[in-house]
């Protein structure tokens, strides 16, 4: 597994399950509870999404997260 390291990636992550799983983005955002503007924004990588709505975006996706400090 590759670390992520920019915003892009984390939303190529979520584009590709949400896509995976057969959502649209305003399916993704009903359930999420969020604006479709923000899981678009999320998507694109827009530098400034809050924290815990991705967070939330994320678990509602199934994906987890983890940290790890580099070469452990």
């Amino acid at each position: 597994m590759n670390p992520i390291r920019t915003s892009n990636e984390i939303g190529a992550a979520i584009r590709t399950e949400r896509k995976r799983q057969g959502l649209t983005q305003t399916d993704l955002a009903d359930l999420c509870g969020v604006s479709l503007t923000f899981i678009s924004n999320l998507e694109n990588g827009k530098p400034a999404a809050e924290l815990a709505k991705a967070l939330t975006v994320l678990i509602t996706l199934g994906l987890d997260v983890y940290l790890a400090k580099r070469g452990e």
